[in-house]
């Protein structure tokens, strides 16, 4: 099994090297000079010309991705020709924001999601399977950013219970912090949750068909404790699957909530350096997003290990 982890180590390493080849190649490409949109139209020659030797863009495209690729191993990812400072500092700073929302969606759509497909399967073609077919198809139909203005016009304007958006920060205090965070993550939560019972329905359904399932019915095992301690555990891999997928699209994903919210998160910032053709902020957040992917399958499949003990003895 270690020598699988080390391949699977090994095969990331290579695909994270690709990636961000391919992704500064792509945004050197875009037509526009950095230098030009720093100065305005009204820059002499001169000035435009030694601006873009300071910031390198004089030299060829893939000796500059050699430079940037040494940065970027020091943990330098550049200065942002917006906000005039650090990249890592504007991406870790957006994550304080980004990465708790994101876990606070991913652990709303388990526990919403898990016992309503375990039902639903439990009770096929019953009411309680007809309502779950009805929040799994609202889910996946309705866009995240309409269930986050219903939840301000509900919460926020009719009842006044939580903040209509903004961040207070944490230094504000955690409560009021996470209180900021509560709207969001439902709506997030939402749609996942509905794609995560569907999953979660037919990967129980087709466990339930086994044939140590009826073995252990014939023990005279109780139903519920057949599903949550026999069929669960052995549907868990589309299921786990499902969940590392809508993690990482909870982090690239959430751009139109945390517009919606006026959430200074990182989708946030990914819009605002798009629209001000900060192609330093957008390249490293466009290669964190990529890397966040890599890394989370890599994780889900190391998961795969621990949940089948069959993988693990192929893995021998």
């Amino acid at each position: 099994m270690t020598a699988l982890i080390l391949k699977r180590i090994l095969s990331l390493l290579i695909t994270l090297l690709a990636v961000s080849f391919l992704i500064y190649m792509v945004m050197g490409l875009l037509p526009g000079d950095p230098a030009a949109i720093m100065l305005g139209t009204s820059a002499s020659p001169d000035t435009l010309a030694a601006l873009q030797k300071q910031m390198g863009l004089d030299q060829p495209l893939a000796l500059r991705y050699l430079h940037w690729l040494a940065a970027m191993l020091r943990g330098d990812l550049g200065q942002s020709y917006t906000y005039g400072v650090p990249v890592a500092g504007l991406i870790f700073e957006r994550l304080a924001v980004t990465l708790p929302l994101a876990f606070m969606a991913v652990s709303l759509s388990i526990l919403i999601a898990l016992p309503l497909g375990v039902m639903a399967a439990r009770y096929r073609d019953g009411p309680l399977d007809f309502a779950s077919s009805l929040f799994s198809h609202a889910g996946i139909s309705v866009p995240g950013f309409w269930v986050g203005l219903l939840l301000i016009l509900l919460f926020s304007t009719t009842l006044g219970w939580m903040p209509a958006g903004g961040f207070p920060g944490w230094a504000a205090g955690f409560g009021a912090a996470l209180k900021a965070l509560v709207l969001p993550a439902l709506a997030l939560a939402f749609s996942q949750a509905g794609v995560l019972t569907r999953v979660c329905r037919s990967a129980m359904l087709e466990v339930m068909n086994e044939d140590f399932v009826r073995t252990v019915r014939a023990k005279g095992i109780s139903e519920m404790a057949t599903l949550w301690k026999h069929v669960l555990p052995n549907a868990l891999i589309p299921v786990v699957t499902m969940i590392g997928l809508q993690f990482t699209f909870l982090i690239a994903g959430a751009v139109l909530v945390e517009n919606v919210f006026n959430l200074p998160g990182l989708g946030r910032l990914a819009y605002q350096a798009l629209m001000q053709r900060d192609i330093v902020v957008m390249q490293s957040v466009v290669l964190f997003f990529c890397a966040l992917v890599i890394i989370m399958n890599f994780l889900v499949d190391i998961a795969y290990l621990f949940i089948d003990p069959r993988l693990r003895g192929r893995a021998r």
